[in-house]
């Protein structure tokens, strides 16, 4: 009998699902070499940490189409091996998500998806890292994008949509971050929104824009405009384009920015513009070295001004 037992409980986990699960470690160091000047200083020689990270992903099939995933990243200083946020370990992403043909629900923690949809995708030239950055869009989405829950839609006809809501559990805001994408051929467009409510003394803001990016041939122009509101009032406009042109495996790019005057802290009595030159030399697909000039160029005074700033740099990057 006990022999029946034991090739019946083997026979049984045989006829079971056999679930795979799948994990991949990767990251990517990007670090420059910058020639620097804040304000009225002196100019500076500085080794320049560009987004670098290292970071967790999986995957597990579930069957019945179903997955199960999870993510965690790690932002560090590639010049000096620290955190990018304090002692925040998965300081970039630590989130958990189930998906299928319903789309994919997504709990924890993970930049706005605002941003990837419309910034992110205009100010390309090195990935929107580094002092080359977009310096001027409505960043306070950033702030809030702990405690989240998530919705990532099906792609039907092109279209897509992505949400979330942040739980202020007391210690913040309450947030909202919503992006409706459109890719079709060359062409993406998008639509984004983000709220931070009222927390304390801190005001309600939001922030609505409208992204384009398309590529034809060796050639992808890209554009967004922003406009923020700061306790329901119009704080200021925000708006980019770019562009790159590719030959074999050189790109070279331009982008322009601007800001109107606001009235929120940040852009008191002024606004701002910033525009970049950049080249890049593509290694291979996992490592390039490049070259950039960025200048902002801060007209604010008074409370929440901020100095000129620019910078000359050289660096490479690789991903893993």
């Amino acid at each position: 009998m006990k022999k029946i037992a034991l090739v019946a409980a083997l026979a049984a986990t045989a006829a079971a699902p056999a679930f795979a699960q799948s994990v991949t470690l990767w990251g990517r160091l990007n670090t420059s070499v910058e020639s620097q000047k804040i304000g009225s200083a002196d100019r500076k020689s500085v080794v320049q940490n560009n987004g670098s990270r290292l970071g967790f992903k999986g995957t597990e099939d579930l069957g019945g189409g179903l997955k199960a995933g999870f993510n965690l990243e790690h932002g560090l200083n590639s010049d000096t091996g620290t955190a990018t946020e304090g002692t925040n370990f998965w300081n970039r992403q630590s989130s958990v998500e189930l998906s299928g043909a319903f789309g994919t629900i997504r709990l924890g923690n993970w930049f706005p998806d605002s941003y990837f949809s419309s910034v992110d995708r205009t100010s390309n030239h090195n990935h929107d890292t580094g002092t080359s950055s977009d310096a001027l869009f409505s960043s306070f989405g950033f702030g809030a994008r702990t405690n989240k829950v998530g919705y990532f839609s099906p792609t039907v006809n092109g279209f897509n949509f992505i949400g979330s809501v942040r739980a202020g559990e007391g210690t913040g805001p309450r947030a909202f971050d919503m992006a409706v994408n459109y890719e079709v051929g060359g062409l993406h467009v998008a639509g984004t929104f983000a709220q931070n409510n009222k927390f304390g003394t801190s005001a309600k803001r939001k922030a609505y824009g409208l992204e384009a990016d398309y590529g034809f041939g060796p050639f992808l122009v890209t554009g967004y405009y922003q406009r923020e509101e700061v306790d329901g009032f119009k704080s200021r406009d925000i708006g980019r384009v770019s562009a790159m042109y590719t030959v074999g495996q050189s790109e070279f790019h331009v982008n322009v920015g601007g800001t109107k005057a606001g009235s929120d802290a940040e852009f008191r009595n002024g606004g701002a513009k910033q525009y970049t030159l950049g080249y890049n030399y593509n290694l291979s697909k996992r490592t390039k070295v490049y070259g950039f000039y960025t200048k902002t160029d801060y007209n604010a005074t008074g409370l929440g001004s901020q100095p000129d700033f620019s910078s000359l740099a050289a660096g490479i990057r690789h991903n893993f």
